[in-house]
């Protein structure tokens, strides 16, 4: 007699998590090249096995129930716990992993980790490369959960396990920078925290996705417009529609147009930019992760990361 187990496969863990993107039975087999009707009979009897209802099939799109819910949370997590497990197996056998995930913090240049992506592809090794963009908490969240082999523009301030290694990239210096049509462009300075306290503040939010995350500057009751990426408040703040700390090699170009006016406030704001990654005697890093931490120990790889914008 067959068990819940036996259907729970990652080939149906796959095809649940398909339905719920394309959101209808009908995308999810064109998507899989399968007719509606073999993915429909697929469904009932993984159903069946578990003996719950997985979607709502009362309206035309294909919404997953409570226990459906849970499920597709369960089968996210054993669909990664499976790619590792074969990330690990590759690295084994060959040195080389199966795929390397780098994490990047919106605080470093996207265009300089392109270049070292380009150079990485370049090596033609059987490395499969994949790049995701985190924000605060979230880029060290990315490594700890195991989303992730390898991050960049971390502030490390709390205890990490044996296996993390980090370094430092450098000291990244944020100035107050606000819109010249903005009424704080003509406040006298330095601005105090009850002048900011007046005005909308830009804040990036934080891309952890467990827990309340981090936010950086902010005063109880003031009022905020969240954006995803430090890109995206510069944007803002060049519209003029709010104001906030960014780093100063960011919006250098921006001040020098006299696009943003630089202002000075009760606070100074530095931080310290780490990378960081898993490396132990039980889990020695690949020929992969290995190249990449070798390119960080180049005093301008580290530079261009947190000032080539």
């Amino acid at each position: 007699m067959q068990s819940p187990k036996d259907w729970l496969t990652p080939d149906a863990l796959f095809m649940l998590q398909t339905i719920e993107e394309k959101g209808s039975f009908a995308a999810a087999a064109r998507a899989l090249n399968l007719v509606p009707s073999a993915l429909t009979y697929r469904v009932r009897q993984l159903e069946d096995a578990l003996d719950v209802l997985l979607f709502d099939r009362s309206a035309r799109q294909a919404r997953p129930t409570a226990a459906g819910q849970e499920l597709l949370r369960e089968a996210g997590r054993l669909l990664q716990d499976i790619d590792a497990v074969a990330n690990r197996v590759k690295r084994v056998a060959t040195g080389w992993e199966a795929v390397l995930t780098v994490a990047v913090d919106s605080i470093v240049s996207r265009p300089v980790v392109m270049d070292l992506c380009e150079a990485f592809l370049a090596l033609n090794s059987p490395t499969r490369l994949r790049i995701r963009h985190e924000a605060l908490s979230g880029t060290m969240a990315a490594l700890t959960s195991g989303q992730a082999d390898l991050v960049l523009g971390v502030a490390i301030e709390h205890h990490l396990s044996a296996d993390i290694q980090h370094r430092v990239l450098g000291e990244v210096p944020f100035v107050f920078a606000v819109a010249p049509h903005h009424p704080l462009a003509t406040a006298p300075e330095p601005l105090s925290d009850a002048q900011l306290a007046q005005h909308r503040m830009v804040a990036v939010a934080d891309s952890v996705q467990r827990g309340s995350g981090m936010t950086i500057g902010l005063q109880g009751g003031q009022d905020v417009f969240t954006v995803p990426d430090v890109h995206s408040k510069l944007q803002a703040q060049l519209r003029g529609l709010g104001v906030g700390f960014l780093p100063q090699s960011l919006v250098a170009a921006s001040v020098q147009q006299g696009l943003l006016v630089v202002k000075r406030t009760d606070r100074f704001r530095t931080g310290t930019v780490q990378a960081a990654w898993r490396d132990s005697r039980l889990s020695p890093a690949g020929h992969a992760l290995l190249w990449w931490t070798s390119q960080l120990d180049k005093p301008t790889t580290r530079q261009a990361l947190l000032s080539a914008h």
